[in-house]
């Protein structure tokens, strides 16, 4: 159970990066879209998951 919450945590932030660096590089709205709901899903599932 541990192991998995650190995995989400670590995917989570990966995530986060991954929209923050979207943002800075001023992609097309399309990829940061894209990117701000993968970060929602992972979010979500943490906390779905009692984390």
């Amino acid at each position: 159970m541990l192991a998995a919450k650190e995995d989400l945590m670590r995917d989570i932030e990966t995530a986060r990066k991954r929209l923050d660096g979207s943002i800075e590089r001023r992609e097309d709205y399309d990829s940061i879209y894209q990117n701000s709901v993968e970060l929602d899903r992972l979010i979500e599932l943490y906390i779905a998951s009692g984390f």
